[in-house]
């Protein structure tokens, strides 16, 4: 991946990714994320669906847009259940889109209430226009 894709995906955006239910059909949802080196970090609530997707189909589909520039990265993804990391990363990518004081109250005051997962997206395909 070239500078000026690395500089667009290290900015804070919201991704979408797609996971494949049962039936084969994809489910698409809107994530926070960080760049970390060559895999995408992302985190949910455990038992949402597509959490439950991953488990049954470990491939995800990952999406940036702004305007006619796009960043697609597909792979397979790694679940992480160690609740002290997966809370540690919901909290890291809180502050990263709603600063230190915002970031850590909604860690404590909702995210520390929930089992979290944290999803590590492997980039094993990258496609990027407009750069």
């Amino acid at each position: 991946m070239n500078e000026a894709v690395r500089a667009f995906l290290e900015e804070p955006r919201f991704a979408v990714v797609a996971t494949i239910q049962p039936d084969g059909m994809p489910h698409q949802t809107v994530l926070w994320y960080e760049l970390q080196g060559n895999e995408i970090l992302l985190n949910t609530a455990a038992g949402r669906v597509k959490d439950q997707n991953l488990r049954r189909d470990p491939r995800l589909s990952f999406c940036l847009e702004d305007g006619y520039r796009y960043v697609t990265i597909s792979g397979s993804a790694t679940l992480v259940d160690d609740q002290q990391a997966a809370q540690e990363d919901i909290r890291r990518l809180a502050v990263r889109y709603h600063g230190e004081a915002r970031g850590n109250e909604m860690s404590r005051d909702l995210f520390q209430k929930q089992p979290r997962v944290t999803i590590r997206l492997r980039i094993e395909h990258l496609i990027a226009d407009g750069f």
